[in-house]
């Protein structure tokens, strides 16, 4: 009689609580991860041939609340369609009821595992950009994520940044649309998104979003009055995320950045998070920043560092000649 290794029991455990995939066009290969209220899994498209991401329902929901929610997570990510965010395939309901949905599989690394001796913080603030990007993208449709952090942002292994798990996200009353104009995505009807109908809209007082990145008024749980203002700080979080385990004390510009994407009162933040990038990009470029008043000394230190190069060269040419004169007239 043979034992099993605790090895392959364990394998065969995770096996044995993999859905049930049998009738659809998914052959679930692992379990990669979780998000939200489901389970992530690498499966393998049997029709096209591809590898694709599965997120479906831990467990059967008879409440239907969450299936709700999955659905309107997986709809708004249909209506998402940028480079910055994980294009969704197809969505369905397994024999026991779970529902899923299928999306683009995308290896890579999240921004909460960055290496603080590789990643250099020119790296790090061309990735907060593209972030800003994607997040002002999804704000001009109507979209907050409402729980922005670094490990809900994934580094592809060919540069991509992917804002991922839109689970919690809010729909503004000003983009709503009539449920005759959307098309149902897959097999299963689109959600409700009536902000008095729907299971999947979230009631005022709760609380959603990780602490330490949600702004003041959304961990009050004022739920009704949220607007882009409160992901602004959830991404002045993840700038401030960015600057530390760095060599040295981060530049102040970047801190002052930060600062004003957190503060307390929202109308003292950024209005967009455009205008959060392009602070960012100001900094990267050797202009100055909005957030951060400069006198004389700190625009000659500025100006100095941005033409660092050409001063250097100047200053060399200017020796040397000295130098020749000076040879010359002994």
């Amino acid at each position: 009689m043979s034992w099993l290794s605790d090895e392959t029991v364990s394998r065969l455990q995770a096996a044995g609580a993999l859905p049930d995939f049998e009738g659809t066009r998914y052959r679930v290969m692992d379990r990669v991860g979780s998000g939200g209220m489901g389970v992530v899994y690498l499966a393998e498209d049997s029709i096209l041939g591809r590898r694709v991401a599965l997120k479906a329902l831990d467990f059967p929901d008879a409440s239907g609340e969450l299936a709700a929610r999955l659905l309107r997570e997986a709809h708004i990510l249909a209506r998402l369609e940028h480079p910055g965010i994980v294009p969704v395939h197809d969505a369905g309901t397994l024999a026991d009821g779970r529902v899923f949905y299928a999306m683009k599989f995308v290896e890579g690394r999240r921004l909460d595992r960055l290496d603080a001796q590789k990643d250099s913080l020119f790296d790090r603030l061309r990735i907060f950009q593209r972030i800003c990007d994607t997040v002002a993208f999804a704000h001009a449709r109507g979209i907050l994520h409402r729980d922005l952090k670094p490990s809900n942002v994934m580094v592809g292994s060919f540069g991509e940044v992917l804002v991922m798990d839109w689970g919690v996200a809010k729909i503004l009353p000003s983009s709503l649309e009539r449920p005759s104009e959307r098309a149902p995505v897959g097999n299963v009807s689109p959600p409700n998104d009536s902000p008095t109908a729907a299971p999947s809209e979230t009631a005022h007082g709760e609380v959603l979003g990780t602490v330490g990145y949600m702004s003041p008024e959304q961990a009050r749980g004022e739920i009704a009055s949220l607007d882009t203002r409160s992901d602004i700080f959830s991404l002045g979080a993840v700038l401030q995320y960015l600057l530390t385990n760095l060599p040295g004390s981060p530049p102040r510009p970047l801190s002052a950045i930060a600062r004003k994407a957190m503060q307390s009162d929202r109308d003292s933040r950024y209005a967009s998070a455009i205008c959060l990038g392009q602070d960012i990009g100001s900094y990267l470029d050797g202009l100055p920043v909005s957030a951060y008043p400069e006198n004389i000394f700190r625009k000659m230190a500025r100006w100095a560092s941005r033409y660092r190069v050409a001063i250097v060269l100047v200053l060399t040419y200017l020796v040397a000649r000295a130098l020749l004169l000076l040879w010359f007239r002994r």
